[in-house]
């Protein structure tokens, strides 16, 4: 029992939506509703897609705990609702949870920053049957991966080992989003590091290093199989993970975000440079999920992350005599 569980109030924990990631957001919410309740905290499930956010108003709710994924969760949208509302949420406030969702919108802020990311070409959906694939293969080499812009979970991203294979996969991320973000392939180690807090104050866990087969971590080896290595304490060369981590806290903190965060890296097999690839303001609770994996190797409880991340529960533009988180 959590001795500021009274504090809380009633809490909804957000969870289903109307995204490609309803089922994993299901798996996560379930996961925080648990933790909650067994910290003495009134959680309750809330789905948006099949209730409307106005009864979290009338049904005197005084905070959210956001596990939406993906669109219509992760995007300011329900953000932007809940100022409206007055409620407190987890996470990432409405812009940084805008530009975040959109990987090319969050490489032009990390490019613009200095914060190393992959090449990149944006294809808008209507461009592609007349789009220069020789040029595009030219300008960010074989293989290379191409992905919906504002897709989680892996959803519709390729990678690309031949010209002849451009069209299938930009017609599969173009069925996924009008924008279509196609990327220089980094060939080496892939981590994960997530982030907690806001500010000056936020700090970055311990990294994960991610050994998918066959260096597939798709939808499937995210979530439903065991195949899957993670890797914590990662075992980088002295330096490299403490290296990662600052860059991971900057990438964090020109975004603008807050609550918590994971920041996907892949470190250059032949240089050891980091590139960011994407950030998630809103990751997974699953079994599966490396937020809670990471914590629990820095000595924080799933229960505790839980009841920390609620108790960071804030609104952008809270009024003199509003709601205070």
């Amino acid at each position: 029992m959590n001795s500021t569980a009274h504090n809380f109030g009633k809490v909804a924990v957000l969870m289903g939506g109307r995204s490609a990631e309803r089922e994993v957001s299901f798996m996560s919410g379930q996961g925080v509703l648990n933790a909650l309740r067994s910290q003495g905290v009134d959680a309750h499930a809330f789905d948006p897609s099949e209730r409307d956010l106005s009864e979290l108003k009338t049904e005197a709710f005084s905070r959210c705990f956001i596990a939406l994924h993906g669109r219509f969760g992760e995007d300011g949208t329900v953000q932007g609702a809940l100022e409206l509302l007055g409620i407190p949420y987890t996470g990432s406030g409405v812009m940084a949870s805008s530009i975040a969702i959109n990987k090319t919108m969050t490489k032009r802020v990390w490019t613009a920053e200095d914060i190393p990311t992959p090449a990149y070409k944006l294809v808008l959906r209507e461009q592609i049957n007349q789009f220069d694939l020789a040029e595009l293969v030219a300008q960010l080499g074989l293989p290379l991966i191409v992905k919906p812009a504002s897709e989680g979970s892996s959803i519709g991203v390729f990678k690309v080992k031949s010209a002849q294979e451009l069209p299938y996969a930009l017609a599969q991320a173009a069925s996924c989003d009008a924008d279509i973000l196609c990327e220089q392939f980094i060939s080496g180690d892939e981590v994960t590091c997530p982030v907690l807090g806001e500010g000056d104050k936020a700090v970055a866990l311990p990294v994960i290093r991610i050994m998918a087969p066959e260096g597939n971590y798709d939808y499937q080896n995210k979530y439903f199989t065991n195949d899957t290595q993670y890797i914590v304490p990662c075992g980088l060369p002295p330096g490299e993970e403490q290296a990662i981590q600052a860059l991971v806290l900057k990438a964090y903190q020109v975004l603008g975000c807050k609550g918590w965060g994971r920041i996907d890296v892949m470190i250059d097999a032949v240089t050891r440079r980091p590139y960011l690839l994407e950030i998630n303001t809103s990751p997974g609770m699953t079994g599966h999920s490396l937020v809670p994996m990471s914590a629990k190797a820095a000595g924080i409880s799933y229960e505790d992350l839980c009841v920390q991340l609620l108790q960071g529960a804030g609104l952008e533009h809270a009024v003199q005599g509003g709601p205070v988180a």
